[in-house]
């Protein structure tokens, strides 16, 4: 293993999504109401969650959390872009930019545990209903949550430590709105083979292996589906999966979507324009699937504003 990096490095250069001046006000006021609405939907769908005894179950315990890390998640990457088109800086400190990729991995991974924790509740709640609280209990809750953190916060500190061993010189320009891990990596100019391979066990491991479980349950849930005699039993199981298979598909082929224009040829530019998909995008789309066809959360939603304007 090479010893950890010495390099005198002060900052790197952000180029953003385009150079051309003309276009930074529309970028600007385009994240800036993206983000705003990404913050505010979210907020909206925790406090409906949180002051409404009937959203008081496991399914919308794992959805507040995963509203949360949707917040933060943005949050990592639009502030600093915003910033720099407003004072039309490029620049990131060396530290600002381990920062960043390090709370960038975490949401991430977060993410894609917490929609695998998600895809387990819904198997749990129509595959075994009648054993549905007793095997969801908030013990066990609160310990899928917990461990999602833990593993992520995990992965991405081994994630940004290999990057304290690298060597960077020369002009640090990332052509990126955000310190993104790989585009990061490319920069250096030391061996990078080993980060390399901990960034394809990690896209195996951590992304591949809860997909996998994901896609076992939904399996599962079919299958239960399937052998229910009523045509409204059916509808009511499926609905109950609707919004999350559908969060699910936003999050997967958008992340696919960034790998596949991240190993094109001449791929920089896309790659931070796909990228804005499950960054921006995603989290921005996924309160308002959930309360756009979920008749509890439209319904605490109602109540909270009727509450309000008492």
């Amino acid at each position: 293993m090479q010893p950890w990096n010495v390099t005198e490095i002060t900052e790197f250069l952000l180029l953003g999504l385009s150079e051309d001046p003309e276009l930074q006000p529309l970028i600007f006021g385009l994240f800036l109401s993206m983000y705003l609405l990404t913050v505010w939907g979210n907020l909206l769908l925790i406090l409906a969650v949180s002051s409404d005894s009937h959203l008081h179950s496991p399914m919308y315990f794992f959805l507040s959390n995963l509203s949360l890390v949707d917040i933060c998640f943005t949050t990592t990457t639009i502030p600093k872009m915003l910033h720099d088109i407003w004072t039309q800086s490029k620049a990131i400190t060396y530290v600002g930019c381990i920062t960043q990729v390090y709370f960038f991995v975490l949401f991430a991974t977060l993410d894609d545990f917490l929609l695998a924790v998600m895809a387990y509740d819904r198997y749990v709640a129509i595959c075994h209903p009648l054993h549905y609280m007793v095997i969801m209990n908030s013990q066990l809750c609160g310990l899928l949550v917990l461990a999602s953190w833990i593993l992520s916060g995990l992965h991405s500190l081994y994630e940004s430590l290999m990057i304290l061993r690298l060597s960077f010189d020369g002009v640090l320009e990332i052509p990126h709105f955000f310190c993104e891990l790989k585009q990061v990596v490319q920069l250096a100019s030391s061996d990078t083979s080993l980060n390399d391979l901990l960034m394809i066990l990690s896209a195996v491991l951590l992304g591949g292996g809860p997909l996998s479980g994901i896609l076992y349950s939904y399996s599962k849930i079919v299958s239960s589906i399937l052998r229910i005699s009523s045509a409204q039993g059916k509808s009511k199981a499926f609905s109950t999966c609707a919004s999350h298979l559908l969060v699910v598909f936003l999050f997967y082929c958008t992340s696919i979507g960034v790998y596949l224009s991240s190993i094109s040829a001449h791929s920089s530019k896309l790659n931070a324009v796909a990228s804005v998909l499950y960054t921006v995008v995603t989290p921005m789309l996924n309160p308002f699937i959930y309360s756009l066809r979920n008749k509890d959360i439209k319904s605490a939603l109602r109540r909270l504003w009727a509450r309000k304007e008492r």
